[in-house]
């Protein structure tokens, strides 16, 4: 069967089978929406501006190929155990959108929940685990606080004793916590994008915007240069995770982000032992282990600004001597690859989204390490701003106005190996 099936192929007319995104040859010479960026993000906006508006003369313009960015380098994780009610709103709004994402796209992400677990190894860390545990439930979200004997029963294979440097006392487990795959995600996406309509650019750089300046001083874009050519756009968003400085830059805005790499790597594929995720802030260290067996590990991020995505031995190290605390047996296991992403940072660990000051340029910016789980719902939300021109009231919190009237909102569960 499957050699008749090569066979058949082989005598194509075209030689090859047909392309699942077929790229467009050509810019056309205007848009009605121009999406800077192909990664998960600008593929959601896309699909859901097609799906829920109509709007399908819409360009995404990727530099690279689709989730080749941070989509393609971030380890897969899921949850909305945050501590400010638009952060716990926001994430649990995007869980919620991925449980029905394989039906939308049908196609198999690996959304596998599994809980994710974040241990407290000091009694101030318990007591944030309380407040962390009491707003998830305020909420509505299936959230737990054990001890350590309750936190072996779950993790059997976990070193819990007090003869290592920091003991664990008890940990917080977030029930509705997931990993799916991020290929599968971006393609999802720009897979129900391109059948609606919409044109997927790769391998176009945009080298900056087309702004005119009105009477009364305000600033409008109208269009975006890029390496093939200029198009004319009615409204341009921009989501380009780690670069966000950058492309904003080149319409005269500065944004309260810096960039910092964030570094991961992976294990050779092992017997399963590992089910729920497990993160600690005292070691800066989560762990998970994908369907193939192999272990995912990544920290925190580097603690100076870079625009790299290469991997460093002294990160690496760091990591690695805080998963050899809790799982010792894993001193002999080999690092099959590693790989850093460029983490958008805003000085209080929340996203930038919504209008900008320049007219009919929008903002999805500022994700740090929390951008993945965030897919579903950014795209969603994007895709009802752009077409009403309006800001949806689930992203009103997070809008770039708040850094100039200091109402920021510091939310400390962000990353989960940090705080």
């Amino acid at each position: 069967m499957v050699s008749f099936a090569l066979l058949r192929q082989a005598f194509r007319k075209d030689g090859h089978p047909p392309r699942a995104l077929p790229t467009p040859t050509e810019l056309k010479p205007s848009y009605d929406v121009v999406i800077v960026g192909g990664g998960g993000h600008g593929l959601a906006t896309a699909y859901y501006l097609a799906r829920d508006w109509g709007i399908t003369n819409v360009a995404v313009l990727e530099k690279g190929y689709i989730g080749s960015g941070n989509t393609g380098r971030n380890t897969m994780v899921i949850r909305s155990n945050y501590l400010t009610p638009s952060g716990v709103r926001f994430y649990d709004a995007s869980v919620q959108l991925y449980r029905d994402l394989a039906n939308d796209f049908d196609m198999n992400l690996m959304l596998s929940q599994r809980s994710q677990i974040t241990l407290a190894h000091t009694d101030a860390q318990m007591r944030t685990m309380r407040w962390r545990d009491q707003v998830s439930r305020h909420f509505g979200i299936a959230s737990d606080l054990v001890d350590r004997d309750e936190l072996q029963r779950i993790v059997p294979y976990m070193h819990l004793s007090d003869d290592v440097r920091f003991p664990v006392q008890g940990a917080l487990v977030h029930h509705p916590g997931s990993i799916a795959r991020h290929d599968a995600v971006a393609w999802g996406y720009g897979s129900g994008a391109w059948k609606r309509g919409v044109e997927i650019h790769q391998n176009t750089t945009v080298t900056g915007f087309e702004l005119v300046k009105g009477a009364g001083g305000e600033t409008t874009v109208t269009g975006v240069h890029t390496n093939r050519g200029t198009v004319k756009a009615g409204k341009v968003i921009q989501c380009v995770a780690g670069m966000s400085g950058e492309i904003a830059r080149m319409v005269g805005l500065k944004l309260p982000i810096k960039t910092f790499p964030l570094q991961a790597g992976v294990t050779q594929p092992l017997k399963p032992f590992l089910d729920p995720l497990i993160s600690s802030t005292q070691h800066h260290v989560y762990l998970s282990q994908t369907s193939r067996g192999e272990v995912v590990i990544g920290g925190g991020s580097d603690p100076y600004p870079l625009y790299s995505t290469r991997s460093t031995l002294e990160m690496k190290e760091a990591w690695m001597t805080g998963t050899l605390e809790l799982f010792p047996f894993l001193a002999n296991v080999k690092m099959l690859r590693q790989w850093a992403g460029m983490t958008d940072m805003t000085p209080d660990y929340s996203p930038v989204m919504g209008k900008s000051p320049v007219k009919n340029y929008y903002l999805d910016a500022g994700w740090g390490t929390w951008g993945f789980k965030a897919t579903p719902i950014c795209g969603k939300t994007n895709a009802e701003l752009i077409a009403n021109d309006r800001t949806p009231d689930l992203i009103k919190a997070f809008s770039l106005e708040r850094f100039r009237t200091f109402e920021l909102l510091d939310d400390k569960a962000a990353t989960a190996a940090s705080h």
